[in-house]
């Protein structure tokens, strides 16, 4: 993984120091790189403080251990978690600290390996898997690695993230990207298979209805997906009109719905229901949720077909208080989350490589790394119409220089 600053500002008690005192650790383990051969090249990072700013900082460059590899970082997505972890400095539990380079949709150009890298080689086009498990516990044996309590996470403190030019990531988390699958579209990875595990856990039907609550970024990959998953018909909501003629210019055989603020969720989920037809058997079997806002899921909760599963993909509050748990008992509603994601990345890549999704068009604004604040205040007004935001690196940076 990635090494992280030295924390001397954060607190070192209790479980929170055992954590601080493993990031430290993977810094000390890691020497910078020799700047003597880096000639021009430096590491820019756009990086979130505790108090809510947004830092361009130059940040070490660093040599890949055993099993690492140093890459050079093209393209990366802005998420809305970034945006959040911006702005409120936490999400749930997770918070910020100190300093920390955000960014975690990412893809790049291997410039280095390590010891013990056998599977890739100086000038490979990759793909980074975020998450890096411990790879010991149960949960990690069994495969559910997106459940791993230690998982080091890419852009959540105190791991520095994918908006920066050269980062060290473990081998074991990279995926090869065919010429076919560009830079942009490896950075679309990560949401993609934010959907795939969540479509995956629902068990979408072939053949049958479903629903989709918003209309961001992932919610026009779940679109595109349960379309090419074969669901139909397929009803998008959302509150943007913006955002809906995205939606049916995306995918043109859907149908859409502006949800009706002065309509309570289940006035919203009968009118929804009606774009199905009127009897119950053609209610959506699945609906996936991808705002993760409480008013929503009580809306899916109520438009899902009895017996019908609810996939929240979305994030929300800590605690939701309002479901409307008797009628989710009574219709025998299969409530379900999912966290993140885990065996997707050569799907997804098969996906794009096969033509089976072009997601190309969700890319609506691109920004180089030194204007990369400006990607995240962009994102971050609605109003201005950005779907997915990428931040790119087009610098010309030399393999020879990073050779042993």
């Amino acid at each position: 993984m990635a090494p992280y600053v030295i924390l001397e500002q954060a607190s070192e008690s209790g479980a929170q120091g055992e954590w601080i005192s493993k990031a430290k650790a993977i810094v000390e383990e890691h020497e910078l790189a020799d700047k003597s051969k880096l000639g021009p090249y430096r590491n820019p990072s756009l990086q979130v403080t505790p108090d809510h700013q947004l830092k361009l900082v130059d940040a070490p460059i660093y040599q890949p251990g055993p099993g690492e590899v140093l890459l050079h970082i093209k393209a990366t997505g802005v998420c809305g978690s970034d945006i959040h972890f911006w702005k409120s400095g936490r999400i749930g539990p997770l918070e910020f600290k100190s300093d920390c380079i955000i960014g975690h949709e990412a893809a790049g150009v291997v410039l280095q390996c390590g010891e013990n890298v056998a599977n890739f080689k100086p000038g490979d086009r990759v793909a980074l898997e975020p998450g890096v498990s411990c790879g010991n516990c149960f949960l990690c044996r069994e495969g559910r690695y997106n459940l791993c309590e230690d998982v080091q996470f890419a852009g959540v403190w105190p791991y520095h993230g994918t908006i920066q030019r050269f980062k060290v990531q473990s081998a074991k988390w990279l995926h090869k990207l065919p010429d076919s699958v560009s830079f942009a579209e490896g950075a679309l990875l990560e949401p993609l298979s934010v959907v795939m595990h969540g479509i995956n856990t629902a068990g979408l039907s072939l053949g049958r209805g479903a629903l989709i609550c918003g209309a961001g970024p992932i919610g026009l990959i779940a679109l595109a997906a349960a379309r090419a998953s074969g669901a139909h018909p397929i009803v998008i909501t959302d509150l943007e009109p913006r955002r809906l003629a995205f939606a049916q210019e995306f995918v043109p055989s859907c149908k859409t719905y502006m949800v009706n603020p002065s309509l309570d969720a289940a006035g919203n989920a009968k009118a929804v229901r009606a774009l199905f037809g009127n009897e119950e058997y053609f209610a959506p079997s699945t609906v996936l949720e991808c705002t993760g806002v409480e008013s929503s899921v009580c809306t899916a909760a109520y438009a899902v077909r009895r017996g019908g599963t609810v996939m929240v993909i979305g994030v929300g509050k800590s605690i939701m208080n309002n479901l409307p748990f008797m009628h989710i008992s009574l219709a025998e509603i299969n409530l379900k989350f999912i966290n993140r994601y885990h065996d997707t990345w050569p799907a997804g890549i098969a996906c794009l490589d096969g033509k089976i999704l072009d997601l190309k068009k969700l890319i609506t604004h691109t920004f180089t790394l030194d204007n990369a604040a400006d990607a995240l205040h962009l994102c971050s007004d609605t109003s201005k119409g950005s779907i997915k935001v990428h931040i790119v690196d087009d610098t010309d940076v030399g393999l020879e220089l990073f050779q042993n």
